[in-house]
């Protein structure tokens, strides 16, 4: 029976993909004896371990939102939840080696954008949970034999922020995207048309000056 032990040896951009991409290398070593394997169609958890790394007081400042003052935490410091993928394997003995595409986003609603985002620099502590189902030879019997991937099967490995900010650069440079809902965006468009602003960036900014100049005002009058 197949016994797979999976490694990560590294994780990189996708280059030229219509929307931002990792691939995750990964080695896969069937630790019991050689038995051919015909084929696996493998699911993966990837999780990101916010409680394994250290924070600047920049970055604590970037990650409130997320995660609330720095003296809670201890109880807030989560796992979260970066995706979900699947892959099928091809057949192999012995070992092989794969590459998972982790599509990533932008979108600030997402808590593993914020997270990232918030970050100035070092590593990103991640584990990748794996489940799935193998086929192979059954053996001195022949056949074909199917068997489980348990969720105990797990990999972890400490990836750069560099890589993900080189590739959030790549597909949106010097960008960010923000979801808002359709009345809001109807009321902004309103603003930016009636003033004849010609980009929404100047409309935001003219938006947040007046909202500055607002707060100025309420503090003189007081």
């Amino acid at each position: 029976m197949p016994n797979l032990d999976f490694q990560i040896e590294s994780v990189e951009p996708v280059r030229y993909a219509a929307a931002p991409i990792l691939n995750l290398n990964i080695r896969i070593q069937d630790m019991a004896p050689a038995v051919p394997i015909h084929n696996v169609m493998l699911q993966c958890q990837i999780q990101i371990e916010p409680v394994k790394r250290k924070y600047t007081p920049a970055e604590q400042e970037s990650l409130l939102d997320l995660f609330g003052e720095p003296s809670r935490w201890s109880q807030t410091l989560k796992p979260l939840l970066w995706a979900n993928t699947s892959v099928v394997i091809p057949g192999f003995t012995g070992q092989t080696r794969i590459s998972v595409p982790i599509s990533c986003t932008f979108d600030f609603n997402v808590a593993a954008t914020k997270y990232f985002h918030g970050l100035l620099g070092g590593d990103v502590p991640v584990t990748v949970l794996f489940s799935g189902t193998i086929f192979h030879d059954a053996g001195e019997d022949g056949g074909l034999q199917i068997s489980k991937i348990s969720w105990e099967r797990e990999a972890k490995f400490r990836m750069p922020y560099r890589v993900w900010k080189d590739m959030m650069d790549l597909n949106y440079p010097n960008t960010a995207w923000l979801c808002l809902r359709r009345d809001v965006f109807d009321q902004l468009y309103r603003f930016k048309v009636s003033r004849g602003i010609p980009t929404w960036d100047q409309a935001l900014e003219n938006v947040l000056a007046g909202s500055n100049s607002g707060k100025n005002v309420t503090k003189a009058d007081a």
